[in-house]
Parts: structure tokens; C-alpha cells; sequence
């Protein structure tokens, strides 16, 4: 499959990225997360070929079969496991991703660490909008359990995830990564820095960068739309 589309996306991305933080007035960088989801490795190659070094993937099987199948091809490339964990995949985890986003228990929490040999770094996702079919912790039990992770030494919690309601409505986008924002401050206040804030996906990354997003999760924006190929 051609991804040739994908540099010029990539630049209106950049492009809007920069405006909105123009207008919020923030000044820190935004790590643009390709998400293959769907894809090929075909897509991961393409992405790190245009400047994109981090690759997510909502599955672990389809992580670890797109790195074995790359092989050499992959070093260089930072993955980030964005999708919910289950338990018994926590095995899977450690020494393949950069970074896990979707840490939504202590039990979770726990059973990274107990499998983790090295330092794996990991955020707490939170559902600030309390969707029931989604993942992540409750907001009020955010503050607790992050400093619950935060103890645990194979572990190192850097951020928070959230994923806001699919809407059109901008103003329902922007209260659920305020939300997360203020959420983050809050846990600041009490002694626990968390820089990383990743929110926003294609249908909405504009909003969460104008809201303070350090890392948005980029799919159908830069790849165009899936279903061309078939991955489980």
C-alpha cells in the first residue's frame, strides 16, 4: 500500500500543531505518535521515513508481530502501546515499547512491574468523560492511584492518557483535556510531577494541543482512512 500522502499530511499536522499553540500560548513540544493500527508494517517504515520515530499500536500481538517481521528495520523506532492491557498480555510488554499509555489499575500497575526487569516507562490513563465503554480510571481515584504507582520501582509513571468522546462538539472535547489538565495540575499540588499529557486522535489532536497536549495519537490524519488492508 502507498503511503505518499503521508509527508504532506505530516506537514499540515505540524502546521496546525504550531497554530494552536500559538493561540494558547504554549511552547513545549508535541510528540506526534503515528498509530499503525490496521496498517501494514509497510506503514511503520513509511512513518519513520518521514520523521516519525514514534509508532503505537492499540494491540500487543500486533506490535510484536509488525517488530519481528521489520527486524532490523525497526531500531531507531519508539513504540508506544496505546490500547488496553490486559493482564495476562503484561508478559508481552517489557523490552518491546517505550512507552505504555494505558495503565488504568494498580492491579495493572502491579503485574508490569512484577514482569518489567528494566525501568518501563508507563502512564495512567483516566476516563474524565466516565464513559462506561472505555477504559481508565475514575478522575477521583486518579490522584490516589498515581501515587500508588509511583512507588513502584520497575515502573515509572511520567503522565496521564485520556481519550475524549467522539463528537464533533469542540466544546465537549475541550472539557474532557481541561479536565485532564487540571487533573494533572492537582496531583502537581500534592507533590507528583506528571509532564506527559496524551490526548487527542485525529478527529480532535487541534483541541487537545490548544488545551496543553505533549503527545497526540495520529491514525486515519496521517495514514488516510483503514480497511485497505486487513490485520486481526
Amino acid at each position: 500500500m502507498s503511503f505518499a500522502a503521508l509527508p504532506e499530511r505530516l506537514a499540515l499536522v505540524r502546521a496546525e500543531i504550531a497554530r494552536r499553540q500559538a493561540a494558547g500560548g504554549w511552547t513545549h513540544e508535541v510528540t506526534i505518535v503515528a498509530v499503525t493500527k490496521g496498517f501494514g508494517p509497510d506503514a511503520v517504515t513509511a512513518a519513520f521515513g518521514a520523521g516519525l520515530a514514534d509508532i503505537g499500536e492499540n494491540r500487543v500481538q500486533e506490535a510484536v508481530r509488525k517488530q519481528e517481521e521489520l527486524g532490523p528495520g525497526s531500531k531507531g523506532i519508539r513504540w508506544h502501546l496505546i490500547g488496553h492491557l490486559q493482564r495476562n498480555k503484561a508478559k508481552l510488554v517489557p523490552g518491546r515499547f517505550a512507552l505504555v499509555h494505558s495503565v488504568d489499575s494498580l492491579e495493572l500497575a502491579m503485574e508490569l512491574h512484577r514482569r518489567a526487569s528494566d525501568r518501563l516507562r508507563v502512564l495512567l490513563q483516566v476516563n474524565v468523560a466516565r464513559e462506561p465503554q472505555k477504559s481508565g480510571c475514575a478522575p477521583e481515584q486518579a490522584p490516589g492511584l498515581a501515587r500508588q504507582i509511583a512507588t513502584l520501582p520497575a515502573l515509572q509513571l511520567e503522565g496521564l492518557m485520556t481519550i475524549a468522546p467522539f463528537t464533533d462538539d469542540e466544546d465537549v472535547q475541550r472539557r474532557t483535556f481541561r479536565s485532564l489538565r487540571a487533573l494533572r495540575d492537582t496531583i502537581k499540588e500534592e507533590g507528583l510531577w506528571l509532564p506527559i499529557l496524551s490526548m487527542g486522535m485525529s478527529a480532535d489532536y487541534a483541541t487537545a494541543v490548544a488545551e496543553g497536549a505533549t503527545v497526540i495519537r495520529l491514525g486515519t490524519v496521517l495514514f488516510g482512512p483503514r480497511g485497505q488492508e486487513t490485520t486481526p
